[in-house]
């Protein structure tokens, strides 16, 4: 969790929302992503998406059920769709997100009944410290609106 708190910190040092996210496979990490909406003009570019690519590319298939990624936020509807679409093996996330949570918070597109896969999910991990990162991100922005 501590890597995805880093990649969380790349992305609020570019100006985007701070969530990080690392896949690990085996215990060794094989993707990471950060937050790039802004960087990219894209909708979708959600920290989890990147990291997703990224480890479908290392392992060459789109099967992720050995794998766990960690995340610092609590992952949105299409994020969790893709990781249950992707069959990953178990998520861990630090805060929950109290508007757009797809995993336990709002919606609970991971265990959901009617879908083909559900994976573990741990949540809290490191809550403190994603929550930290995303209260300083949006008190700066507030502030600089504010100006």
């Amino acid at each position: 969790m501590r890597q995805a708190l880093l990649e969380a910190e790349k992305a609020s040092d570019a100006g985007e929302v701070p969530v990080g996210a690392v896949i690990v496979h085996k215990n060794r990490i094989i993707a990471r992503g950060h937050n790039q909406v802004e960087l990219l003009s894209d909708p979708t570019a959600h920290a989890e998406m990147i990291a997703l690519s990224a480890a479908f590319s290392h392992l060459g298939e789109k099967y992720l059920t050995e794998c766990t990624i960690y995340v610092t936020l609590e992952p949105c509807p299409m994020c969790a769709g893709a990781l249950v679409w992707a069959k990953t093996g178990r998520l861990v996330f630090g805060a929950q997100d109290e508007k757009a949570g797809a995993c336990g918070s709002i919606f609970n597109i991971a265990h959901h009944p009617v879908l083909n896969h559900r994976m573990e999910v741990l949540q809290g991990v490191m809550e403190d410290e994603s929550e930290m990162l995303l209260r300083r991100f949006f008190e700066k922005l507030r502030k600089k609106d504010n100006s």
